[in-house]
């Protein structure tokens, strides 16, 4: 019953507003992408083809699950229960199908993991769900942010996007991007990029790489898009591509640049869509906007080049945080970084590593050291689980 006849409120979610009203409260058609908002899980098609995802005015939910860390598990579990195949693990998933749906999506375009060690296969399972997860729905909400200028057949415009969901209540696997405990997961993280104000958003239409400029600013900016391009094998840049400078409205998404992905690579030396990958990000005037986006050409998994890291690390405290300084020897992608049940979070991490050199920082919400966390850090990255 309607207690409050002053407020607008919609009648259920998903719903087509006005429309649905109009159909006696109960639509025909309540995911149609023309009216109100949708929700859309698919969880067997490749969730890096942007084209299968709705073009929907407000995606108010989608998302993938994902194990939390080994730290958040041991506290409900014993070594006889870390194992992917186990009992607890089977007990724990309660969504029908959940725990393979994960595997399946991740093998589309990573190896999964092949340690002899039963421990480190389990760890590194959980890492990759992670991986899985925070790719995915990075790739539908950058889908769906630079949607907000198109209408294309009807369809369009999307003015909003919800990711389900923030929290856990226990220690399990989820759609969450914050585990049981207020501990980040990789897609927790990457929130904080896909979400920024002003992003650069990239991806492949049939051979042809497009970098739009998405921004929810009220201001217009001037901007420009700057491509370098990887080898997988290298740390040297092989290239490095600018636009041209256009005027981005508030509030709109704009392509500022569109190329063969051929045609580019072949500017680039050597390069292929197997052996090389992209970053960008964007510039104003005075210098960087926003942060740097990337771009894989090809599945992780084909990947050519792709080399073992041999990764070090060197925590030290300053102020009330503390710095890490990083060091690879090779391209990293997705490397994580981990300090087991010390409370606090990073300020990056699950990134891709493309410097030789990065220092990322450290915010305990509790009393530690830097003895402490430097004993306590596992750094992972993708090429080190299999």
């Amino acid at each position: 019953m309607l207690e409050d006849g002053s407020r607008p409120f919609l009648s259920s979610s998903p719903t087509n507003g006005p429309e649905s009203e109009q159909e006696g409260w109960v639509a025909r058609d309540p995911y149609d992408p023309h009216f109100g908002d949708t929700h859309f899980y698919s969880y067997l098609q490749d969730c890096w083809d942007w084209t299968g995802f709705p073009r929907t005015r407000f995606s108010s939910e989608y998302g993938f699950q994902s194990w939390p860390s080994f730290s958040t598990l041991q506290k409900v579990s014993a070594p006889e229960d870390w194992s992917y195949q186990s009992t607890f693990t089977s007990h724990r998933q309660h969504h029908d199908s959940g725990n393979q749906q994960m595997l399946q999506q991740a093998e589309l375009h990573f190896h999964l993991p092949v340690s002899p060690d039963p421990l480190q296969a389990y760890r590194d399972t959980l890492y990759l769900t992670q991986v899985m997860q925070a790719q995915c729905v990075k790739t539908q909400t950058e889908f769906y942010r630079r949607s907000r200028s198109e209408i294309i057949q009807g369809q369009g415009q999307t003015m909003g996007a919800l990711y389900w969901q923030l929290n856990d209540i226990w220690q399990g696997p989820s759609w969450s991007s914050i585990e049981f405990g207020g501990k980040w997961k990789m897609l927790h993280y990457f929130a904080q990029d896909f979400f920024a104000p002003v992003l650069p958003v990239g991806f492949q239409d049939q051979g042809v790489l497009l970098i739009y400029a998405v921004s929810d600013l009220s201001s217009d900016l001037t901007l420009r898009v700057v491509v370098t391009v990887y080898q997988w094998s290298s740390l040297e840049p092989v290239c490095t591509i600018a636009s041209r400078a256009a005027l981005v409205r508030g509030g709109s998404a704009l392509p500022l640049y569109k190329q063969p992905v051929a045609a580019l690579l072949a500017g680039c030396g050597s390069c292929t869509t197997l052996t090389c990958i992209l970053t960008f990000h964007l510039e104003d005037p005075e210098g960087q906007l926003g942060p740097t986006n990337h771009l894989f050409l090809c599945s992780p998994r084909e990947a050519q080049g792709l080399q073992m890291p041999n990764i070090t690390t060197s925590v030290q405290q300053d102020g009330e945080a503390y710095t890490v300084t990083l060091g690879t020897s090779a391209v990293t992608p997705f490397l994580w970084l981990d300090v087991g049940d010390i409370p606090g979070r990073f300020d990056s991490n699950g990134f891709l590593m493309v410097t030789r050199s990065r220092t990322v920082r450290f915010y305990a919400w509790g009393p530690t050291s830097a003895a402490r966390l430097s004993r306590a850090l596992r750094v992972t990255s993708l090429r080190a689980v299999y």
